[in-house]
């Protein structure tokens, strides 16, 4: 069901975008934001009614916090992106289970690319080169810099979390570090991915990403390969010291 939600939801947002245009930026984003919320609620409410939901979009409610099921949603993660024609937007839907993520899928750029939890593969087997870091393409962090530096790796700017976490699950790139400003709905359905992909997932500092909490800020993570978890936390450690806290995001 979340494969068919996200995909769906995505190309509800393709038939807003085609409709609208690009020339009003900011009434697409409204718009878009205010569609996928819409399509993807009425969804849920149809075939879930018994499930709490936390979403971007919609006012939050305490239930969830004693509830057994909760899907965390962001129904258009990369609005700026998708504003301005671009591919680099995604639809997160994931489902929250007694203490733990248990499914997520993610569709990209519109409904003929989901990923899920149910379904998706490890990445490929990395070539010669530079480590590639997913980075945020309007926003990059400071603390990526200092990364980066150490491992000698290469900065790969794109659009939303979804699609940088993503990129790392199909191997475009090798890691994504985030250093500030986001929160639960922004990560929950692509780290559900990453981790059925067995990739690395944790905070800035090593500890687990817990969701569903009564404050959804969820300000920094990292995934990675597996085998890379050592020397990108080793040299996010070292990046730590280097920028203080509250010089995260530039």
């Amino acid at each position: 069901m979340a494969v068919s939600v996200a995909g769906s939801a995505a190309a509800v947002l393709l038939g807003i975008r085609a409709e609208h245009g690009l020339e009003d930026a900011r009434g697409l984003k409204s718009a878009g934001d205010a569609g996928a919320q819409a399509h993807i609620a009425s969804r849920l409410a149809a075939e879930r009614p018994d499930d709490a939901v936390l979403s971007e979009e919609a006012k939050d409610s305490p239930a969830r916090l004693s509830a057994s099921r909760v899907w965390i949603v962001d129904p258009l993660d990369g609005t700026r992106e998708f504003s301005e024609g671009r591919d680099d937007w995604a639809v997160h839907v994931a489902l929250w289970e007694s203490g733990d993520l248990t499914v997520g899928a993610v569709a990209l750029g519109g409904p003929d690319v989901v990923l899920d939890s149910a379904s998706v593969s490890p990445p490929p087997a990395r070539g010669d080169g530079p480590l590639r870091i997913a980075v945020s393409r309007s926003r990059p962090p400071a603390i990526v810099a200092h990364v980066a530096e150490q491992l000698g790796a290469e900065l790969v700017p794109m659009g939303s979390a979804g699609v940088k976490i993503c990129a790392v699950v199909t191997g475009e790139v090798d890691a994504y570090v985030h250093g500030g400003g986001q929160f639960e709905w922004d990560s929950a359905a692509p780290v559900a991915v990453a981790r059925a992909a067995g990739l690395h997932t944790s905070r800035l500092d090593g500890s687990d990403l817990v969701y569903n909490r009564a404050d959804p800020y969820l300000p920094d993570l990292v995934v990675c390969r597996p085998e890379l978890a050592g020397d990108v936390m080793g040299a996010i450690d070292r990046a730590r010291v280097a920028v203080p806290d509250g010089e995260g995001v530039l």
